[in-house]
């Protein structure tokens, strides 16, 4: 009885193990398969770093332009409101 279990245990470790080393080598290539893939798609973002960078002055001068205007025009209104104050304080 032993033995005969012994040599199951040596079997089903045996089969174990050549699964195991497969299962190792399709997780080397696709690990390989996946490091292609990463430098391809760096080298691409790359590639498109001036064009973000132009995207990113852009919107940066936009931004700056429309805090210009919204303060002119926020200034503009505080300039009537304070105007028709005054007025209201002389008529007193």
């Amino acid at each position: 009885m032993i033995d005969v279990l012994s040599i199951i245990l040596y079997i089903l470790g045996s089969i174990l193990l050549v699964v195991l080393i497969i299962l190792g080598i399709k997780l080397i290539i696709t690990m390989n398969k996946i490091s292609e893939i990463t430098d391809d798609i760096s080298t691409k973002l790359k590639s498109l770093n001036g064009f973000f960078s132009v995207i990113d002055f852009t919107t940066d001068k936009l931004a700056t332009i429309t805090d210009k205007f919204v303060e002119a025009v926020t200034s503009l209104i505080r300039r009537i409101f304070r105007q028709k104050k005054e007025e209201e304080y002389k008529d007193e």
